[in-house]
């Protein structure tokens, strides 16, 4: 029979490790452990717990270094940690959570009290990783979507990277930040529901050809919605189409009625695309595409504080003059 879920015990004494596994394995978690802060980073890493249960008070590392350590960690920071504590002061649980503990116990424990609070973080754990598996699978996809589309090359990344510096240039918060990353990946989704005949035709689109194309937006608006983690995506998704001036799609925003994450993303799009070689024409030069899209704001399409912003960025990153000569932005 399968284990109910696994914990990892990270205590330098060997009666508190014994305690928890006696606890814990009738009940039908696997229990592991470690006696040193060292041991446990290396044993989170690589068995993937769970639940932490991490002893404050450790000879070397102490178990404040260890949380910090593993909430750095890409690996291990989202595996809930619980402080194993002989003291209960107010400062000792406050510089705990600030480290990103999830909950404490007190030693001597009450073994029903860490039955239920394992059971609970444990549910918790495999919530997340549902979560998580399911926001993985959609940036495959993603991925897919961007090789169907030949001469596409590296765009997801590139966008990605774009958006988010455009982003820390206007003073966006750290959310919104991580929004324009994904939204590098899940902006064109979508597409992975039109078909080749319409999405790779090198020639102009009919009236029909373009109905269909402008869908893969809503596509992609129906694809992530399920996920909450992916909630503040969905404006740039839908929306990264419209225009300034209300002539985009699909709901004909104006101004400011578009979202500012999408009116951000937009701008770096345009960018790209024109610098990117296509199989209908050559790239730009960045200060061809700068000189397009300054046209294009001008005819009423882009928000021009948001291209005034991206254009200060690029000659920023260069060290030149707003009129100067531009290389490729950095990656």
């Amino acid at each position: 029979m399968p284990a109910k879920g696994s914990v990892l015990v990270i205590d330098d004494q060997r009666d508190s490790r014994e305690a928890v596994a006696s606890a814990l394995e009738p009940l039908g978690f696997a229990v592991l452990s470690a006696s040193s802060g060292a041991e446990g980073l290396q044993a989170a890493t690589s068995h993937q717990p769970d639940v932490i249960l991490l002893d404050v008070l450790m000879p070397g590392m102490d178990g404040y270094e260890v949380c910090q350590r593993l909430k750095a960690s890409q690996e291990t920071k989202l595996i809930p940690v619980v402080f194993l504590t002989g003291f209960d002061s107010r400062e000792a649980r406050l510089r705990g959570l600030e480290l990103g503990a999830t909950d404490f116990l007190t030693k001597p424990f009450d073994l029903v009290e860490l039955e239920v609070r394992v059971r609970n973080l444990v549910s918790f754990r495999h919530l997340t990783q549902d979560l998580d598996d399911a926001e993985q699978i959609l940036l495959t996809i993603a991925r897919a979507v961007e090789a169907r589309d030949v001469g596409t090359g590296d765009h997801c990344d590139r966008l990605s990277n774009l958006a988010a510096k455009l982003g820390q240039r206007l003073g966006l918060d750290e959310a919104s930040i991580k929004a324009l990353r994904r939204a590098g990946y899940l902006h064109d989704i979508g597409k992975i529901g039109i078909p080749d005949r319409v999405l790779l035709k090198t020639g102009p689109l009919d009236e029909e050809e373009w109905r269909i194309m402008r869908s893969h937006v809503e596509i992609g608006v129906r694809m992530c919605s399920p996920l909450r983690t992916l909630r503040s995506v969905l404006p740039i998704i839908r929306h990264h189409h419209e225009k300034w001036n209300g002539s985009g799609y699909p709901d004909g925003l104006v101004g400011e009625e578009i979202p500012l994450l999408a009116r951000v993303f937009q701008v770096v799009d345009v960018f790209d695309a024109l610098t990117s070689e296509r199989p209908y024409r050559q790239p730009e030069t960045p200060q061809g595409a700068l000189a397009i899209i300054r046209e294009e704001t001008a005819r009423g399409w882009w928000d021009p504080r948001i291209v005034d912003a991206f254009v200060d960025y690029l000659h920023h990153e260069q060290g030149g003059s707003r009129d100067g000569d531009l290389a490729a932005p950095p990656p």
